[in-house]
């Protein structure tokens, strides 16, 4: 929007605390101000705030039949086993055609973890503290030499750590990837609200704003003009995974096999939720295979009022790893973007009066990867082991922190090893590369051919 539209959409809607503040503005700092708003969806946000406010109240929603959803579990039996092996090859047959690309949703700072900076270059692991992007590029490094690809590496940012990721991958050398392997594009911004309806500043400069969700990457991902690109060179599904797991398995070639034979859309993995765990639950919603987000359960259970509703009863807890057709992606964006906004609440920290900052109740709006689920044609969901690919880092200490995260690594690194007949000696650190070996079937190879017995210091396998 240009000048005088801003300013008469902000009279429009009731805006005048952000009129009367670009009035204290000087001539630069209106032309900065103006600029920054330009490139933030103002009329979504509205429109957003009066459906909230216009919502139906919990209790009169009709009453949804909730039933656990349909879970592909371990396999047992040797019929299952074999049936693994052939969709195992079947994967690993696609990833030597060069159909699958890999996305990484890394648009959030590491501020919740102490550290300044993108939260993809946080140092995660157990020996040489490698950071998260570091150890995603070599998997996927190791991944193209394994089936002799070029596969494509896609990170989404956001617009406050665009740039520093960036740096952040040339200073690296893209960390052995080819630079024109890799491809960066943001997620949008959408404004912060008041529960009254009024925007809030972040600064003299700036509207407070907040990314619109990891869900916001089905929707970049169309915008930037990547996935014409991509499916005119031939590649038809997208990996994908949040930046803060360090054991999540990049493109499984098993659970891509699943995916496949499944003529699947929208494929999930899922672990057996804790208690309280701060994931989304896996279920059936009137029939339809649906995620919901933890934070919206309260509403579910006043929603489905007069029918009391047993959560540990669904034990499929999503754990943020998807196969995705890209067919299916273009689908959702043709005739507009097609997945909800949920609203969040929050306590943020705003430019008040002058200079002053303080603490006050903001709405934001956000969207989830997941909610794409009901709209799959078919769509697949297999049970992993917690164990062996979800170690997520959400907090700075405690449960699922830095320190959760690094056990969990050296203790699936030990498992490795001790099945391919090696000692490890308690509390010894060990890490292993994924350009060493990316999972326990190949590192069996490496060690025995190497003929190593024991470990009794801490140790790094690095690249063969």
């Amino acid at each position: 929007m240009k000048k005088e539209e801003i300013l008469n959409f902000l009279e429009e809607h009731q805006q005048g605390h952000i009129l009367a503040h670009y009035e204290t503005l000087d001539t630069k700092e209106k032309v900065a101000f103006l600029e920054n708003i330009s490139s933030l969806n103002l009329s979504l946000v509205f429109t957003l705030y009066k459906k909230e406010i216009e919502k139906k109240k919990p209790h009169s929603l009709s009453i949804p039949s909730l039933e656990p959803g349909p879970v592909i579990t371990f396999f047992e039996t040797k019929e299952e086993l074999e049936r693994r092996r052939i969709l195992q090859e079947e994967g690993e047959s696609f990833l030597r055609d060069n159909r699958l690309a890999i996305l990484i949703v890394a648009g959030g700072q590491g501020s919740r973890l102490g550290f300044d900076g993108p939260k993809g270059a946080y140092p995660i692991t157990p020996v040489r503290k490698k950071p998260l992007f570091q150890l995603f590029a070599e998997t996927v490094l190791a991944l193209s030499r394994r089936y002799r690809s070029e596969i494509p590496l896609l990170i989404m940012t956001s617009p406050e750590n665009d740039l520093a990721v960036k740096n952040f991958f040339q200073k690296n050398g893209f960390f052995g990837l080819s630079c024109d392997k890799v491809f960066f594009f943001q997620q949008e911004m959408l404004p912060t609200i008041s529960p009254n309806g009024n925007l809030l500043l972040k600064d003299r400069l700036h509207l407070f704003v907040n990314p619109d969700g990891h869900g916001g990457a089905l929707k970049a991902i169309y915008r930037s003009g990547l996935l014409s690109e991509l499916i005119s060179k031939g590649f038809t599904d997208l990996f994908y995974c949040q930046v803060d797991n360090p054991l999540a398995k990049i493109a499984d070639p098993v659970f891509l096999g699943y995916h496949l034979q499944e003529k699947s859309e929208f494929s999930l993995k899922v672990v057996r939720r804790r208690k309280e765990e701060k994931i989304g639950l896996y279920l059936c919603v009137d029939g339809k295979p649906t995620v919901i987000e933890y934070s919206d359960l309260p509403l579910w259970q006043m929603g489905c009022s007069g029918k009391r509703v047993e959560w540990n009863h669904f034990w499929a807890g999503s754990i943020a790893i998807h196969i995705i057709s890209l067919s299916f992606i273009e689908r959702l964006n043709k005739s507009g973007f097609q997945l909800p906004y949920h609203r969040a609440v929050k306590t943020v920290n705003v430019l008040k009066k002058g200079e002053a900052k303080g603490e006050t109740t903001a709405w934001k709006f956000e969207t989830f990867v997941f909610d794409a689920l009901p709209a799959a044609k078919k769509s697949c969901c297999i049970e992993v082991l917690r164990k062996e690919e979800f170690a997520p880092v959400k907090n700075r200490v405690g449960e699922d922190s830095p320190e959760t995260a690094k056990a969990a690594m050296v203790a699936r690194f030990t498992r490795w090893l001790s099945a391919a007949g090696v000692n490890v000696s308690p509390g010894v650190q060990v890490e292993i590369s994924p350009l060493f070996a990316l999972d326990e079937e190949e590192l069996k190879c490496k060690v025995v051919k190497a003929g190593l017995k024991t470990i009794e210091a801490d140790l790094y396998l690095a690249n063969s």
